[in-house]
Formats: structure tokens, C-alpha cells, sequence
């Protein structure tokens, strides 16, 4: 579990290619930044933009990640040479200054507006259909490893044509802090839903289900 609270930005130094042919994933060599890799073990996780890994090799700045190729089909920003978001899986004894997140991407959503207002930062994503139903107004998101707070949510269109656009404010620290700086219309994001959401969601249409037995 992680807190989508930014520990550090790191850098995708290598993308090697994994045995297997076209179905293999990739290893990832990660220069670490200012995440410290001394309480990092083999087999610990670490989030990189939102997406669990699990670290394979190390040394004193860097790790490395096999990343499978399904992984790479449902995520971005994982399989080229940029700045990632990093942070270390939660322990215990930590504040949890975001909110519960499991590393696991739900879907990729596209920026439709990230523009500079007064000292922060507006920031418009439109996430696919069936994840519009978790987004809501002062609800939680992680975008690319960040949690962040849903400040207005607009649907567009009906039934299956329908998408969902919300609306982000970054505070100069997250924009510091992170990699969302590097954002542009028409990019692709990590999108993971609330997780009370996601078994809210569950309870409901289980509940359904039987009500109409």
C-alpha cells in the first residue's frame, strides 16, 4: 500500500527489453533521487507514477524493475527515458497524508486543460466511462503516483459515449514536487480510483443483484 504522497522524482535511465519475443516486458534501471534505497530490500515495492513494481536489483542510487508487458499495455510513462514519480510502499508508523492507494492503474486518462491560475495550477483530465462512476466532487485520485483532491467532475455525453472530465487545483509545492509539472494537453495519465470507492461500487451492484432475485 502507498499514500500517493511524492517521496522523490526519479529517472528511467535504461529500457531493456526482457526475454520472450514481442509478449516480454521490459527492465527498468531507475536512478532513485532523493529517495533513499538503504531500508530497500529485493522483492519491496516501490510506486513509479502510480504503477507498483517490485524492486529486483539495487545499489546505492538506483534500482532496477521487471516490468510485464501487461503492465506496459495498461500504463504510461513506464517504457520510455523520463522523470517518474517515486515512492516507497507504506509502513505503519508513517502519517497518512494522502490517502490509502494500491499502486495498481485503473485506466489512462488524457489532460484536457492544465493551465496556470493566480500562484497554482488548474489541471482538467477526462477519464474513460467506466471509471466516471468513482470520480466525485472532494473525492480522491491518484494521478501518475499523486493523490490529489477532485474539485468538480463534468459528464459529457450518455450511456457508452459518456466520459467523465475533472478538475484538479495543484498548489505550487505538488507542481514542485512532482513530475505533473512536465503535463500537456493531450497526454496521458495513470488513473487509479478511491479504493473505498472501488468497494463501495462492489457492495452496491452485489446488493442489486440479490434484491432482484
Amino acid at each position: 500500500m502507498f499514500t500517493g504522497i511524492v517521496a522523490a522524482i526519479g529517472k528511467i535511465e535504461s529500457v531493456k527489453p526482457l526475454e520472450g519475443g514481442s509478449f516480454a516486458g521490459v527492465r527498468l534501471n531507475i536512478h532513485a533521487g532523493g529517495l533513499p534505497l538503504a531500508d530497500v530490500a529485493l522483492g519491496d515495492s516501490i510506486a513509479i507514477n502510480g504503477a507498483c513494481m517490485t524492486v529486483v536489483e539495487k545499489d546505492d542510487s538506483s534500482f532496477r524493475v521487471d516490468v510485464s508487458r501487461e503492465s506496459l499495455n495498461c500504463t504510461v510513462g513506464l517504457d520510455t527515458l523520463t522523470e517518474v514519480n517515486l515512492e516507497k510502499a507504506l509502513t505503519l508508523n508513517e502519517r497518512l497524508g494522502g490517502h490509502l492507494v494500491s499502486g495498481h492503474v485503473d485506466g489512462l486518462g488524457v489532460v484536457r486543460k492544465f493551465e496556470a491560475v493566480g500562484e497554482s495550477w488548474e489541471l482538467v483530465i477526462e477519464a474513460p466511462h467506466d471509471l466516471a462512476k468513482f470520480l466525485a466532487f472532494k473525492g480522491s485520485i491518484v494521478v501518475n503516483g499523486v493523490s490529489l483532491t477532485v474539485n468538480r467532475v463534468t459528464d459529457i455525453g450518455t450511456g457508452k459515449d459518456l466520459v467523465c472530465q475533472f478538475s484538479i487545483n495543484l498548489i505550487p509545492h505538488t507542481i514542485a514536487m512532482t513530475t505533473l509539472k512536465h503535463l500537456e494537453v493531450g497526454k496521458q495519465v495513470n488513473l487509479e480510483i478511491d479504493l473505498i470507492a472501488r468497494y463501495v461500487e462492489r457492495m452496491v451492484s452485489v446488493s442489486s443483484v440479490i434484491g432482484n432475485k
